[in-house]
């Protein structure tokens, strides 16, 4: 503002002479001074003058935009920490919170109710448990899936009823246009819970405290809001991945009671992802789960594996549950060993999808509660099968039941143990299949080896040291910057 008075006395100056040169030009051309007779030098003035007011003219132009932003972002400031205070007080409902959350005039429906696609008002949402899914447009298909498929069974059931509200976090730097909007419409054409009608009701102070508060950069997260519109818990997607509903109403308490419960095992890797194998540790069954993308190894081990269960004369189930981030190759892969005959699969993507991700979800829940690999032993073999999955080869984990006895290899020393069972099979047949083939793969662990453990990026919850799932060393950190559609 400043700037803009400085430079009005001069424009008013030049403008109050460039009216007075144009009276005199115009007093001659409607007659009331004949003799008048218009020079080239008058001319070239009024060409002058008209250069110079246009040049002010869009130089105060510019400078009251610059106001007008100056405001705004003063406003938005303004907003953001009312925002905050709001969500740090009690209220008798959600409503105001909702309200301050989503922009909209009293007689706009801002939401869309998906299972029947219509506009509603956001009372519908009034004195009910919200979960804020907040994303860009970025979401994968397959968070939906898995978060429907939860949705649908809170729904069935009263004890654990939340209801979901989709606030899609878009970049406001990023013109809006038909690509954003069709690939919006998308997204919220397979979600049945609620969602805005549009992005640009999401004010740009929400956006701040989505992501300074919040702590939101890439990864979807889950806010769920209490019936008064408290904050309970900065992200619930861990534990609605880890327990499902059974995480209800998903607060940190409720999570550290849940962790207290817990203890390793195959109920715990698998849970209900597959109810097969389930079966396999009712049954009391020797299980092994393995992994990887060498359609060339997985043949060699299952049939070496399935060789050596012959010889040892046990029961030997085994489960290929695939590598993360790999989802279009992993389909040619799970239709050749379903094909061959190889071993039991996860099948759908959704579900191997799933078997990753709760493991990442697993890592960041331990990390928040302040847990670590040197005090916790759910997080020590997290990192490994992580670390497993980081490698270019395979990887295989053996147990009876659960894991209580339990053998883990990477492929070249897993296929190696299988092809060289003689070398071990009579301790095997002493003191039990999984101790025997564990102490062999100690002596076939050799000092050098490189292992790799890659997890998505985030602005925390990330251990801040990860051992070596094979020598106990503290293994190094480097940075990777990834843009990968498969």
């Amino acid at each position: 503002m400043s700037t803009a008075m400085a430079h009005i006395p001069t424009a008013a100056y030049w403008t109050i002479r460039s009216i007075v040169a144009c009276s005199s030009q115009i007093a001659g051309l409607v007659g009331l001074r004949s003799e008048y007779i218009t020079s080239t030098t008058e001319a070239w003035e009024l060409s002058s003058l008209a250069h110079k007011v246009s040049s002010i003219h869009d130089h105060l132009k510019k400078q009251i935009t610059l106001c007008h932003q100056h405001i705004d972002e003063k406003r938005q400031i303004e907003a953001y920490h009312n925002l905050v205070r709001l969500l740090e007080t009690i209220h008798m409902d959600n409503l105001k919170v909702l309200r301050a959350l989503i922009y909209a005039k009293d007689d706009r429906q801002p939401l869309v109710e998906g299972s029947t696609n219509t506009t509603v008002h956001i009372d519908v949402l009034r004195k009910k448990h919200v979960l804020l899914l907040i994303s860009d447009l970025d979401l994968s298909r397959e968070d939906i899936a898995v978060l429907d498929h939860m949705y649908r069974e809170s729904k069935a059931g009263s004890e654990h009823y939340y209801e979901i509200l989709w606030l899609p976090a878009v970049d406001r730097s990023i013109a809006w246009h038909e690509g954003l909007q069709h690939k919006f419409e998308q997204l919220q054409a397979l979600m049945p819970w609620y969602s805005v009608h549009h992005p640009s009701l999401i004010e740009p102070a929400v956006i701040k405290y989505i992501k300074e508060v919040l702590h939101f950069s890439k990864k979807p997260i889950l806010v769920p809001l209490d019936p008064q519109g408290r904050v309970l818990n900065q992200n619930a997607f861990n534990m609605l991945w880890i327990w499902r509903n059974l995480a209800f109403p998903f607060t940190s308490e409720r999570e550290e009671t849940l962790w207290n419960a817990e203890s390793w095992g195959l109920e715990l890797l698998v849970d209900r992802i597959d109810v097969t194998v389930l079966n396999w540790i009712a049954e009391g069954k020797y299980i092994c789960v393995y992994g990887g993308e060498d359609i060339e190894w997985i043949r060699k081990f299952t049939s070496s594996a399935k060789a050596v269960a012959n010889a040892a004369q046990i029961a030997l189930e085994m489960v290929y549950v695939g590598k993360s981030n790999a989802r279009e190759r992993l389909r040619k892969i799970v239709t050749t060993i379903m094909e061959e005959d190889l071993s039991y699969s996860l099948t759908d993507p959704t579900s191997i999808y799933f078997f990753w991700a709760r493991l990442e979800s697993m890592l960041y829940s331990k990390s928040q509660h302040g847990k670590s690999v040197e005090n916790d032993h759910i997080m020590q073999e997290v990192m490994t099968l992580l670390g497993f999955d980081g490698s270019d080869q395979g990887w295989a984990i053996f147990c009876k039941g659960t894991f209580k006895d339990v053998a883990r290899a990477k492929g070249d020393r897993a296929l190696t143990s299988m092809l060289e069972f003689g070398n071990w099979s009579g301790e095997a047949n002493q003191i039990g299949f999984v101790q025997g083939l564990n102490n062999y793969l100690q002596q076939l662990h050799t000092p050098h080896h490189c292992n790799r453990l890659i997890l998505p990026g985030t602005d925390g919850g990330l251990p801040g040291k990860v051992i070596c799932a094979e020598c106990g060393r503290i293994m190094e950190r480097f940075f990777m910057y990834r843009c990968c559609v498969d």
